[in-house]
């Protein structure tokens, strides 16, 4: 720690803007106020109890925890002692946690006390556990355990040490530990300041769980690095969020469709207009243009964002001026992002007007996936990542997303990864074989609905496989229905007909809304 780290490590973030504003508000966590002089003091002492502890470069630190000012500590910590922190999420099931656990191997685990069944749960089904220590209104500075095993080197941090491990549901059954380095989100929030500018008068709106990539790369780290003030939220509740937006002084804001939808649906949702809100910004899906149109109507148009954890995760945005011009689109890529159009099969460039899959490079495109060289190899054509996203780009440079190559769905701003519901669906003894779609929800963006093959004399309902579902899995990832079927469509020996289920899934799910 020190002046000797690197030049884009993050860590120096908080303590150049503790020195220029010491006393203006970091964080406003549900009233609970932090100035930068006390945020960067707790988060000095975590990392030297860190250092003295024997945690360092190499490590990587897990949490289990909501938005909060002790895991912002936790997160600046982490940044200036070099350890990659790894944010996991409250909202997966036991069994999911304990595989994402034992996957990152954490040499530290933070608990918050509302999370300790959960935590307790999932390490308990661990052959081996990591230290645990609480993360709660007192923070854990002075009582850090100590480093199993040998301590890390005690080194300065350099730009290139990993600085957030993120999961994420891909096409694969198992989610993948995306490794972003000091360096990736450094520039990725450099290139992010350029497009949204903020300055130490604004107010930010974090609402996004911090276990998501942009609940710290898309807005609060750049507010950070700014000086401005950010307004932590732990859950969504659309009128909360619409007082927050009216009694905090809000100018800016992130979210994913679905919450702009039901913040639209408020009654409440007209007072905002005349608020200080500027900037909304909306990722995790391209937003509806009957949605664009109904903030815009009221004063407010979205900022569309485009962008995979991968990428740090900001790839292209669409000002508000050009929404109406380009309704639907994804925008044009963000300063210090290299972007091609390339043939699906061949992976040759694509020139001009072009559809065709969309390709990313530069600083931010990621380290790797943790513990998977394999998955790295199959997202990366060079010193590009291949997005599996097929995009549109028009003659004047704007893109927009038409199609996936990958069976990934997006609900509610949450990403779910068939392969991955089919694998903890196949967990019943009385399921042979399951397969998991996606049909557009106008709330959702898009809702699973499951096909199931009865094992061999097994007698199992909707409601059974439902529940184990629930029990097995993060709420976003339940599907919506069941169907059962005698055998799954082919379209080969090996390749499932995933086009012909989609088809009959929209019509059961279109049936149960008229019923």
């Amino acid at each position: 720690m020190g002046s000797v780290d690197g030049a884009h490590t993050i860590g120096r973030w908080l303590t150049d803007r503790a020195a220029a504003s010491p006393s203006h508000t970091a964080i406003d966590d549900r009233g609970v106020r932090i100035g930068y002089a006390d945020l960067e003091t707790r988060a000095h002492d975590l990392a030297l109890a860190l250092r003295r502890s024997g945690y360092g470069p190499g490590d990587r630190i897990a949490t289990v925890s909501g938005n909060s000012i002790d895991h912002v500590v936790a997160f600046f910590a982490c940044a200036k002692s070099g350890v990659a922190f790894v944010p996991l999420s409250w909202r997966l099931a036991p069994r999911e946690l304990g595989e994402a656990l034992e996957r990152s191997e954490p040499a530290l685990v933070l608990v918050e006390d509302e999370y300790e069944g959960l935590a307790s749960d999932a390490l308990g089904r661990l052959d081996e556990q990591p230290p645990v220590a609480a993360l709660g209104t007192t923070g854990v500075e002075a009582s850090v355990p100590r480093r199993l095993g040998r301590a890390a080197e005690q080194r300065p941090v350099r730009d290139d040490d990993p600085l957030l491990v993120i999961y994420t549901s891909g096409s694969e059954a198992a989610p993948k530990g995306v490794v972003l380095t000091h360096a990736n989100c450094f520039w990725n929030n450099l290139a992010l300041a350029s497009a949204i500018q903020l300055t130490a008068d604004d107010v930010v709106l974090a609402i996004l769980p911090q276990f998501h990539v942009a609940a710290w790369n898309c807005q609060p780290l750049l507010a950070w690095w700014v000086g401005a003030t950010v307004v932590l939220e732990r859950s969504f509740q659309p009128r909360r969020v619409l007082q927050l937006l009216a009694e905090r002084g809000v100018t800016a804001m992130m979210g994913v469709p679905t919450q702009y939808h039901q913040l639209a649906d408020d009654p409440a949702f007209p007072e905002i207009a005349a608020g200080p809100l500027r900037q909304a910004l909306v990722g995790g899906a391209t937003v509806p243009i009957e949605l664009a149109a109904r903030w815009a109507d009221a004063g407010l148009p979205l900022t569309q964002g485009y962008g995979l954890t991968e990428a740090s995760p900001n790839v292209m945005c669409l000002p508000p001026a050009d929404s109406a011009a380009f309704p639907g689109a994804i925008g044009r890529p963000y300063p210090h992002v290299d972007v091609r159009v390339a043939d699906p099969e061949s992976g040759l460039p694509l020139e001009g007007e072009a559809t065709g899959e969309l390709w990313v490079r530069g600083p931010s495109v990621f380290q790797g996936y943790l513990h998977d060289a394999a998955a790295t190899a199959r997202a990366m054509a060079g010193d590009w990542l291949r997005t599996g996203d097929i995009v549109h780009r028009d003659a004047r440079g704007v893109f927009r997303v038409v199609d996936r190559l990958k069976d990934i769905f997006i609900s509610g701003g949450e990403n779910v990864a068939p392969a991955e519901v089919e694998r903890a669906l196949c967990l019943h003894p009385a399921i042979a074989e399951a397969v998991v779609v996606g049909v557009p929800d106008s709330v959702w963006g898009e809702r699973g609905v499951a096909f199931v093959v009865r094992a061999d004399g097994a007698t199992l309902g909707e409601d059974e496989v439902l529940a184990h579902a629930r029990a097995e899995l993060a709420g976003f990832k339940v599907p919506v229905r069941v169907a059962f079927v005698e055998a799954l469509p082919r379209s080969t020996i090996e390749k499932l007909a995933r086009s012909r289920l989609r088809r009959r899934a929209a019509s059961l799910v279109e049936e149960r809304v008229h019923d």
